[in-house]
């Protein structure tokens, strides 16, 4: 079993930055794809980026690249998003999740994220 419990949501004006923070239990973190998605009012749970066990394979939605950036310390069993240049369209609750089983690439979709945190809210003002 896996335990993720994310941190660093809040409020922040259009522009500004967040970095989130997701801690894992468990021995075996440093093994699993990790991922980021967010869930808006009214709207499915969408990919935000996902990061391989190594920080090789790293992939991002279209509407944050360039301005968000995953990254993953097993050191801590801790895995990070960066957010820059934050749009009131950001604004959702962000959740962690982590895929166990995935042995290439790293996915895209909920499919195979078998860990999921209780998700942080992320409000964007303009």
């Amino acid at each position: 079993q896996v335990q993720l419990v994310e941190s660093g949501g809040g409020v922040v004006q259009a522009g500004g930055s967040l970095r989130l923070s997701c801690a894992a239990s468990g021995r075996t973190f440093s093994s699993y794809v990790m991922g980021w998605f967010r869930q808006a009012p009214g709207k499915e749970r969408e990919f935000v980026a996902a990061v391989s066990w190594n920080e090789i394979i790293t992939n991002y939605a279209d509407s944050v690249k360039g301005r968000f950036t995953i990254s993953r310390d097993n050191a801590k069993n801790t895995v990070y998003l960066q957010m820059h240049s934050l749009k009131p369209e950001d604004t959702a609750v962000y959740y962690c999740a982590a895929d166990p089983s995935r042995t290439i690439g790293v996915g895209t979709t909920i499919r195979g994220y078998d860990y999921w945190g209780q998700g942080t809210q992320v409000t964007v003002s303009s």
